[in-house]
């Protein structure tokens, strides 16, 4: 019993907005996985739902390989994964039915059935695995391959007994990141995304993780997989693991896809050395915190390692919010760090919240006033989003009926009771891009003013005729639904 098929169950088909935008990242999550359990002897083999349109496409790869173990491992890096979209979910389901059909023996990781791993075994998974999984995974097929029946040694897994659920101790996270073998991309056709990238972008970005965990604790952020403790890879392991990716690759830049990039003392500093003595060129993107982004020096190094965006969980420009939220930042930070960024050349970005309880339209207006006046170079908005195990989430289940997940990423529906209606929060969503790209259109005209003369802020400029009456139009529909 050494032959395992591994999958995902993120079909970017199924997400018509990721679909649009054309920006995929591979699933690093599950090349993890496949590598680790390639090093101890097993047959791997992968099949990237990424490009897939319906769940029956598993049936084919089912057939050639004849997998002993059927994992649907999916990528615990990836925010889109994290939601647990009810699209991807349906269609993990079906994948497990068909292999259980095949005769295969089925097991699932992810954020959604870590979650809600009784109605993955109720869909034909035998084996749901809880939390970071490489070790666990490994522990498991070893002990059903020797036919060990002491199934509730293994730490980290839920399984049926009968008509009973087991499940066993949470398995410690992996704390020495280095001891992991590198993601197993030759196992990725790398050319789709290549493809996808190049035709919504115009350059090839590539994703890679230096971290596991986070250990702040903002009380609507689950964390299922790898929890609140903060791992690090070394500088040196994440360098040779970019020098092997520009070799076989040659990708043009890089999605650091950790909850938050850089946090150990001296670890960019060295990073943005190795980068340099390696005479390493790329862009890079990183998740972080306003007040981790106080240092300048800090700043520094992101810039000379290549650093050009940083996506900071701003959230809400109420400080009301922010700690309701137990954030931890202040909005002062927030406005420090974006100007410190800028004055780095690094473009600032900002996560948005709109929606948490008690947020009342003077919070709001604060928020749309801290995106108008920091400008930041792209804002990505949300409405409160219920995730179990944290705090938010039990503050509001008692509103959670069927509905506890949006079927895409595009559908933000608010899913609890709150001040404004749903329809409110839709056309809220519209109107904040709008006039947003409104002030953005005047500052590059105050820019052409000061003889800064550039075709793109030409164009931005000349983008103020359609921004400007489509955000008037879009705030006389948002007062209209703001009372119904």
């Amino acid at each position: 019993m050494n032959r395992i098929l591994f999958t995902h169950s993120y079909f970017m088909h199924f997400d018509p907005k990721q679909w649009e935008t054309g920006q995929p990242y591979a699933p690093l999550g599950t090349l993890y996985a496949a590598a680790l359990m390639r090093d101890n002897g097993y047959d791997v083999s992968f099949f990237d739902t990424m490009f897939s349109k319906k769940a029956e496409e598993i049936i084919s790869p089912l057939e050639e390989t004849l997998p002993d173990f059927f994992v649907i491992y999916d990528d615990g890096f990836n925010y889109l994964t994290k939601m647990c979209l009810t699209n991807m979910r349906e269609a993990a389901f079906k994948m497990c039915r068909i292999a259980k059909e095949k005769g295969c023996i089925v097991i699932v990781s992810s954020s959604d059935s870590t979650d809600h791993y009784e109605a993955y075994l109720d869909e034909g998974a035998d084996f749901v695995l809880l939390g970071e999984a490489e070790h666990t995974l490994l522990a498991l097929t070893q002990s059903l391959a020797t036919r060990n029946n002491n199934l509730n040694e293994i730490q980290g897994i839920a399984y049926k007994t009968g008509n009973s659920v087991i499940k066993t101790q949470r398995r410690p996270v992996i704390r020495d990141l280095d001891t992991l073998p590198m993601p197993a991309w030759d196992l990725v056709n790398i050319e789709p995304y290549r493809n996808m990238w190049m035709k919504s972008s115009g350059y090839f970005s590539m994703n890679t993780g230096t971290t596991r965990g986070c250990p702040f604790k903002c009380n609507w952020c689950a964390k299922p997989i790898y929890g609140n403790r903060y791992n690090s890879r070394s500088p040196e392991n994440v360098v040779k693991e970019l020098l092997f990716l520009k070799q076989q690759f040659n990708f043009d830049h890089i999605w650091f896809c950790d909850d938050i990039f850089g946090l150990k003392p001296g670890w960019v500093e060295r990073f943005a050395d190795l980068v340099e003595s390696n005479h390493l060129r790329f862009g890079f993107k990183i998740q972080s915190r306003a007040d981790l982004l106080l240092q300048e020096n800090y700043v520094k190094d992101l810039s000379r390692a290549g650093c050009d965006n940083v996506w900071m969980g701003a959230e809400s420009g109420s400080q009301r919010i922010l700690d309701a939220m137990d954030k931890g930042i202040t909005t002062g930070q927030i406005k420090e760090a974006t100007l410190l960024l800028k004055k780095h050349k690094i473009k600032p970005s900002f996560f948005i919240q709109f929606g948490y309880l008690g947020e009342t339209g003077k919070d709001i207006r604060q928020t749309i006033d801290m995106i108008n006046q920091l400008l930041p170079h792209s804002i990505g908005i949300s409405v409160s989003y219920p995730l179990p195990g944290t705090v938010f989430y039990d503050k509001v289940k008692a509103d959670l009926k069927q509905k506890t997940n949006w079927t895409d990423s595009d559908e933000l529906q608010m899913m609890f009771r709150n001040t404004f209606n749903p329809g409110f929060y839709k056309q809220l969503h519209r109107y904040v891009h709008q006039t947003y790209r409104t002030h953005l259109a005047l500052d590059a005209a105050r820019a052409l003013l000061r003889f800064n003369i550039s075709f793109p802020g030409i164009k931005r400029t000349a983008s103020i005729l359609y921004y400007a009456p489509a955000a008037v139009y879009a705030k006389l529909k948002m007062k209209q639904l703001e009372h119904n």
